[in-house]
Order: C-alpha cells, then sequence, then structure tokens
C-alpha cells in the first residue's frame, strides 16, 4: 500500500510538471531554476529569482505528519506551494496535504488559479464541484482512489467515515490561490453589506448578522 500511495503521488506530481506550460495560469520558464526570494522588496507577478540557492531550496518536509484539525471546520491544509517551498517558483506546480477529523470539512472554496487532483491516504470522503451551470457533480472516494476538480470551480470535501480522513493535492499552479466562500462573504474587510448579502440569500438582515457573528 505505501508503494502504491508514493507510485501515484509520484505520478500526479510529473503529470502536473509536466502539462504545467501548456495548462498552468502561471508564466511559462525562462530559465532552468529560479527559486523564489520571499524576503526581496521587488514586487512583481509572481517571485523574483534568488541569487544563492543549494538542494534544500528544492526539498520540503512539511507533507510528512498530519496538520492540527482542531478549529471550528475539522479540517487543516499544508500547503506546499511557493510561499512555503520557494523551489517551485515558476515551474507552475505545487502540492497539500489536507487532514480532516472526523466529520471534518474543506468548506466550499475556489482555486482561481490551478486545477487540482487529489488522491485520498486515509479515510472516506464525499467529495464534489458545482459548475457554472449549478451542476453539481459528487462522488464518495476512499484510500486509493482519486478525484479531480476543474480549475476555478467550487468545490469541497467532507469526512464520511468514521475515523480521521487526509489527502495529498496536486495543483497546476506555484501559488492556486483559495477563496473560501463563507468566509469570503461573511468575514471580508472591510464587511459586504448586510442588505447586499440579505438580498442575495433571500432573508432578512437580521439572519445575515447573525451568521456573521459566527465569522468574527
Amino acid at each position: 500500500m505505501a508503494r502504491l500511495q508514493l507510485s501515484v503521488v509520484a505520478a500526479c506530481a510529473v503529470l502536473f510538471a509536466l502539462a504545467a506550460p501548456s495548462l498552468a495560469g502561471d508564466a511559462d520558464m525562462l530559465q532552468d531554476v529560479c527559486v523564489a526570494d520571499l524576503a526581496s522588496p521587488i514586487k512583481i507577478n509572481g517571485f523574483p529569482c534568488k541569487a544563492n540557492i543549494t538542494a534544500d531550496d528544492f526539498f520540503f518536509a512539511g507533507l510528512k505528519k498530519a496538520g492540527n484539525t482542531n478549529n471550528p471546520a475539522g479540517s487543516v491544509v499544508t500547503a506546499a506551494n511557493v510561499q512555503s517551498f520557494p523551489g517551485v517558483n515558476t515551474l507552475g506546480v505545487s502540492m497539500a496535504r489536507i487532514d480532516y477529523a472526523v466529520g471534518g470539512q474543506n468548506p466550499p472554496h475556489t482555486h482561481p488559479r490551478a486545477t487540482e487532483i487529489i488522491f485520498v491516504t486515509e479515510g472516506t470522503l464525499e467529495v464534489g464541484f458545482i459548475t457554472t451551470a449549478n451542476k453539481l457533480f459528487t462522488k464518495t472516494v476512499t484510500v486509493g482512489e482519486v478525484f479531480v476538480f476543474p480549475r476555478g470551480l467550487v468545490h469541497f470535501q467532507q469526512n464520511r467515515g468514521d475515523c480521521p480522513a487526509s489527502v495529498i493535492a496536486g495543483f497546476n499552479s506555484q501559488l492556486q490561490g483559495t477563496q473560501a466562500i463563507a468566509t469570503t462573504l461573511l468575514a471580508a474587510t472591510p464587511p459586504v453589506p448586510t442588505d447586499v448579502l440579505a438580498k442575495a440569500f433571500r432573508v432578512d438582515n437580521e439572519d445575515i448578522d447573525a451568521v456573521k457573528a459566527r465569522f468574527k
């Protein structure tokens, strides 16, 4: 089983790395490597290259251990993107580990810059995405199975098993961006006007205020 997991994860990483130049929203590479200089004051579309690099810039050990799921959602995302793994800068690829407590959820969200593919390493999840025509595609997935979420579409994962769950995710972007729907609408700064949300959801202002209070 361990070999199967490693093989599939490696295949996912290779797939995205090979597909990145044609499918990713990231710009194409102009040199062999460009390790991100996260401390640089220069602001560009992406990150400038670091002058002195080592093999450690292309190594990341952060996905080995389960994250802390003690939060309202009951899930945690550990990202291996350019912000934590500078070696992927300009490569058009990144990964993440997502852990779910029993009943935990990765709430509905979008990735504006990347398609996401997940490989289940533990547990059972209900996963799904919604098209721009408001069509829901959902599936129950378990250990060893794979599901893909098209770029930019709202999607979610919910632990439906009686034990913790986890997945490894791959993205065809060095920084996929994540916009959680509920948090975006209810906890924006400055806040989205209550009457705007009340009209959109066809409820009273008081109902929106009550839900907003839960996100403070």
